[in-house]
């Protein structure tokens, strides 16, 4: 059984992406969710945790295996857990994966079913079984979305530090802009997903606004810069 796929990302689809490895390309099916994060590094190297399922029809005479992909191990958690609640299959609770897991977690711990029942093919019978059944058991995904505490040592290191050390010291701060800006570009699709949500439009609006948005070419850095660009452009 295959867990864990490192490959290039050659195509971003509707609900699932390819990942070429070698001379072979796989499909692999995300969660809307996920695609929002990796639509960003077409032809570049990613990583999926895996889980795979057979996908049958009513005759039960065809079977299709399918690979499920996720960004980190604590996503794929939670859709095996999301999986145990009655009548939600792999092919359904993938579709209702469109937030955050974050997002998911903390709206079963506080039983707000109004929300869950937001979330794409989840009616309000299913949002109160969800409810049910998760209510108890999905307190670690919401506590690890809690931040770190920074470090409080990493000040004083520099003082204590001898003339190689400090030189080290000093060289670090060059790279650690490059991952704040990419974290932080990650996090404006994010918020621009959520207000496009929180203005009146369904998922798969809020999907093509930011499909449109991401294919225009122009540039923004800001949630508000976004939104500008999106409302502006003529459809």
């Amino acid at each position: 059984m295959i867990t864990k796929m490192t490959g290039l990302l050659t195509r971003v689809l509707d609900d699932e992406v390819r990942l070429q490895i070698g001379a072979f390309e796989y499909q692999v099916m995300v969660p809307e969710s996920v695609r929002r994060v990796i639509q960003m590094k077409l032809g570049q190297e990613v990583t999926f945790h895996i889980v795979e399922y057979l996908e049958g029809n009513s005759g039960g005479n065809r079977f299709v295996p399918r690979k499920l992909g996720f960004n980190t191990e604590a996503e794929l958690d939670f859709f095996e857990l999301f999986c145990t609640v009655e009548k939600i299959g792999s092919k359904k609770a993938l579709k209702a994966m469109a937030r955050p897991v974050r997002e998911i977690a903390d709206a079963i711990a506080r039983q707000d079913s109004r929300w869950l029942s937001t979330l794409p093919g989840i009616g309000a019978t299913t949002a109160e079984q969800i409810v049910t059944t998760l209510k108890r058991k999905v307190t670690p995904f919401v506590m690890a979305a809690a931040p770190a505490t920074p470090p409080e040592a990493a000040p004083e290191e520099p003082k204590k530090a001898s003339s190689r050390k400090k030189a080290a010291v000093q060289a670090e701060p060059t790279a650690e802009p490059q991952v704040v800006v990419m974290a932080a570009e990650g996090q404006v699709i994010e918020d621009v997903y959520q207000a496009l949500m929180g203005l009146g439009h369904n998922p798969i609006e809020a999907r093509v606004k930011l499909d449109g948005l991401l294919t225009c070419g122009k540039p923004f850095k800001t949630m508000q810069e976004a939104l500008t660009l999106i409302y502006s452009t003529k459809e």
